[in-house]
């Protein structure tokens, strides 16, 4: 259902981009008749808008993989290079929830262990929105950054890393049925000297 939803929504905003690209078409050639060029910097302005919805809808055509269209959840490690290679995911963390402002998508840190100097030691952030995980899986693996130390009193070349985990929203309407027959229930009575210290009841 999520992926049927997923393909509607894609549809009716390229419908919705059509309309307004006619609108603005009519708008631009009514004015050139006229000779009325008043709101050529609005419509210039909103040609560029429309220019850039474009490319962001092309760019959804080629997600096809299973998971493309779902949320995803980052997973950000600070590898070999003691707080060089916290800063250097603390970095990479703000560089990720910048990127998900910018494209209006909702970004939430689930979780953050901070570096003991400086920076962070790992952090876990989930990206909601369509294609999320479509557009971040490129990310996924070992990013390294190579720069002079600001921790480093000699200013020297430091090579730090970090891995980058990206995984798809696992699906959350899960109908699992458990038929009778797959089953299987034993019983046991404990044997024994009777009286008090006899159990009485069945366990399974």
């Amino acid at each position: 259902m999520r992926q049927l939803g997923v393909k509607k929504n894609l549809v009716h905003n390229w419908r919705q981009l059509e309309r307004e690209v006619a609108d603005l078409y009519d708008m631009a050639t009514l004015a050139v008749e006229e000779g009325d060029y008043s709101l050529k910097a609005e419509m210039q302005q909103e040609l560029k808008k429309l220019a850039s919805q474009f490319e962001r809808l092309e760019s959804q055509l080629i997600f096809s993989g299973d998971y493309d269209a779902r949320n995803a959840m980052l997973a950000l490690h600070s590898g070999a290079g003691g707080t060089e290679s916290q800063d250097w995911v603390n970095m990479l963390l703000r560089m990720y929830l910048r990127w998900a402002e910018r494209h209006d998508y909702q970004a939430e840190i689930l979780d953050v262990s901070p570096g003991e100097e400086a920076g962070i030691k790992s952090a876990i952030v989930e990206v909601k929105g369509n294609y999320a995980y479509g557009y971040l899986k490129c990310e996924h693996g070992v990013h390294r950054l190579v720069r002079l130390s600001p921790f480093d009193a000699d200013h020297a070349r430091h090579t730090s890393f970090a891995l980058v985990e990206v995984l798809p929203e696992a699906e959350k309407e899960l109908d699992i049925q458990i038929s009778p027959e797959d089953l299987r229930i034993d019983t046991f009575r404990s044997s024994g000297p009777g009286g008090q210290h006899m159990q009485k009841t069945s366990s399974a």
